[in-house]
C-alpha cells in the first residue's frame, strides 16, 4: 500500500530550521530589540521616562548629570535605528506568504517607518541638541525635553495603522502564517497607543508621559506583543517549505 499511496511531502521539503537568509533574520530580530532596549533604558534614560511635572532648572539637571551617556545612547541609536528595518522587513516577508494582498505587508512597512520619524529620530535630536551645549538657555532646554519625551512617548499612535494592517491580515490568511489570537494582541497595541494620546493633556497622574495608563500600561502591552511576535516568526520560519517560491 505504501507504494501505490502518493507522497503528500513532496515539494514541501523544509530546511533545517528553515530558509538560511530568513533564519538569519529571525535570530538578528531578538538580538537588535535586545540592544535597543539596553540604549534606550541604560544610556539614552528615556525609560523610565524622566518626570514631565518638574522645574526648569530640573530639566536642565538632568541633562547635566546624564549628558554624556544620552550621548552615547542616541549616536549608537542613530547608527544601529536601521536595523529596525530589517526586524519590520521579516514581518512584512511572512505576511507576504499570506493568503492576503502584497498591499498588507507594504502598509506595515509604511506604517512603522512613519512611526519611527516622530518615535525615534525626534527625541534623539531634542536630546543631543540638549546635551550638546550645557550653558543653553534653561527654557530652552526645557522645551527640547518637552518636545523629545512627547514626540518618544505622545507620538505611539503613529505605529497603529501598521498594527491594524497587521490585525486584519492575520483575520483574513488562509495559510496560517500567525495563529488568530494574535491579530487581537495587535489590536491591544492600537488601544493602548490611542490612551498614550492623553499624555498631551496632563502633567502628573496615569495619563501623563510617565504614567501607569500612558505608559507603562502600554509597555506591558507591547512587551507582550512584541515576545510573541518573536517566537510566532519562529514558527513561520521553521514551517516554510525548503522550496517554496521566493517572496517577492
Amino acid at each position: 500500500m505504501s507504494i501505490l499511496t502518493p507522497d503528500r511531502s513532496a515539494g514541501t521539503a523544509q530546511a533545517p530550521g528553515g530558509k538560511p537568509d530568513v533564519r538569519l533574520v529571525c535570530w538578528f530580530f531578538p538580538l537588535w530589540y535586545a540592544v535597543f532596549g539596553v540604549i534606550i533604558c541604560v544610556l539614552a534614560r528615556v525609560t523610565p521616562p524622566p518626570r514631565p511635572d518638574v522645574t526648569a532648572a530640573d530639566k536642565v539637571s538632568f541633562f547635566a548629570s546624564n549628558g554624556l551617556t544620552i550621548q552615547i545612547g542616541f549616536c549608537l541609536l542613530l547608527i544601529l535605528l536601521g536595523g529596525a528595518a530589517v526586524t519590520n522587513g521579516l514581518v512584512a516577508y511572512q505576511m507576504k506568504r499570506m493568503s492576503v494582498g502584497s498591499v498588507f505587508a507594504y502598509a506595515y512597512i509604511g506604517g512603522m517607518g512613519v512611526g519611527a520619524l516622530p518615535g525615534f529620530l525626534l527625541v534623539a535630536v531634542c536630546f543631543l541638541t540638549a546635551a550638546f551645549r550645557a550653558d543653553r538657555n534653561p527654557e530652552l532646554v526645557s522645551m527640547l525635553y518637552d518636545v523629545g519625551m512627547l514626540s518618544y512617548n505622545g507620538s505611539l499612535g503613529c505605529f497603529s495603522v501598521a498594527y491594524l494592517v497587521l490585525a486584519i491580515a492575520i483575520l483574513y490568511d488562509r495559510n496560517d502564517i500567525f495563529p488568530k489570537w494574535f491579530a487581537y494582541v495587535s489590536i491591544w497595541q492600537i488601544i493602548t497607543e490611542v490612551i498614550a494620546t492623553q499624555m498631551f493633556v496632563f502633567y502628573s497622574g496615569p495619563f501623563a508621559w510617565n504614567g501607569s495608563l500612558a505608559f507603562w500600561w502600554s509597555v506591558v502591552v507591547f512587551t507582550i506583543w512584541l515576545g510573541a511576535l518573536i517566537v510566532l516568526l519562529k514558527r513561520a520560519t521553521l514551517r516554510e517549505p525548503l522550496d517554496a517560491p521566493a517572496v517577492d
